[in-house]
This record gives structure tokens, sequence and C-alpha cells, in this order.
């Protein structure tokens, strides 16, 4: 078997595990304590190192388009001047397989320090990251599908399936109607209304 057909096995495999474990409900904390936020005044933001950081750059553009606005926090910056986007209040997903990166640490100790929320979305509930947040989610691979099986494949994959997964659950909550969502993104084929929307 070639390098790429182990690859499919191994994510067909990881995917099916996590899928057939996730349950709604297990959104529905993070989900509350975003929805707090926002009714105090406060602001979701979305951050990670490595990999991660892309996963964050998705999710805060995909929360944002989908009803719930949500800023990008650069994971290293953060610790250089950049939590300066966050007020007391605000809510801040932190994303990490492991739950042990040293920068992340530092970045949501900071988060912490600076009066706000931490939802971590990890692969090791148990790690520091995992029981230092407020909410966590769990996002677990056994094997990411490559050669040396260490480079982010099926991890990157569960997560962003994570934070998708919770931003149907606030798009549910906060009733996305098809006209607020084309204000949101007016541009492209999905910005136009559909004939029953009308």
């Amino acid at each position: 078997m070639d390098a790429v057909a182990r690859f499919t096995e191994t994510v067909r495999r990881e995917l099916d595990a996590f899928l057939a474990d996730m349950k709604t409900e297990d959104f529905l904390p993070a989900a509350r304590l975003i929805r707090e936020a926002e009714e105090a005044g406060g602001r979701l933001h979305v951050t990670g190192i490595g990999k991660p950081a892309h996963i964050a750059a998705y999710a805060a553009s995909l929360f944002s388009s989908t009803g719930t606005p949500a800023y990008f926090l650069h994971g290293t910056e953060a610790v250089h001047g950049s939590c300066g986007q966050l007020a007391p209040g605000d809510a801040v997903i932190c994303i990490s397989n492991s739950g042990e990166t040293a920068e992340l640490k530092a970045t949501a100790a900071a988060i912490r320090r600076n009066g706000c929320k931490v939802i971590a979305v990890t692969g090791n509930p148990d790690s520091w990251l995992g029981r230092f947040a407020d909410v966590t989610l769990a996002a677990p691979v056994r094997e990411e599908g490559g050669p040396l099986n260490r480079a982010p494949r099926a991890s990157f994959l569960v997560e962003t399936i994570v934070l998708q997964g919770l931003s149907i659950v606030l798009q549910e909550k906060r009733g996305l109607t098809p006209q607020e969502y084309v204000l949101r993104h007016p541009g492209g084929s999905l910005g136009q209304l559909r004939e029953n929307e009308k």
C-alpha cells in the first residue's frame, strides 16, 4: 500500500471514530459562554500556534459569516502587544492538538490575565490547556496519517470539524436568516437569495 493510500485509510478511520463519539450537546457549554460574553458586550477571538493558527483564521471568518462576529488573535503576537485587542469579558478559543505547546500556554495565560474566558479545542482534554480552559472541546486523533505521524493532518481535520460544529450551534441559536447571511456575504453565488428565500 502506498503512502497516500495509507493516509486515506488512516484519516477515514480517525474521522469515523471521532464522528461516532461526537455529540451536539458537547458544544453547548462553549456556545453558552460565547453568548454570555456577547450579551455582556464582549467579543469572540480565535487563536492557535503553527497549523492551528490557520484553522483559527478560518474559524473566525466562519463564525463571523454565520452570525457570531469573531476576530483572529495571532498566537505569538498576543504576548507582544496583540492582547490589546482583548477586553475583559471577551471569549477566546485556543486551538492546540497537544494542549502543551509552550507558546500557546503563554498566550492562554495572558488571555486569562486580560479578564477573558478561555475555550480549548484540543486532542488531549487532560493536557495543560484542557485543564486551564473554562470549557474544553475534545478533538482527539490517534494517528495523523503521514509517513512520520507528526505533521498535522487528521488532527487538522478534526479540529476544523469541532469548530464547524460549534458554528452550527451558534448559528442555530441565533436564528440567522438567509437575508442576514446575504448581508454578511454579498459576493459570489452564496450571496444570492434562492427562490424559496425571497
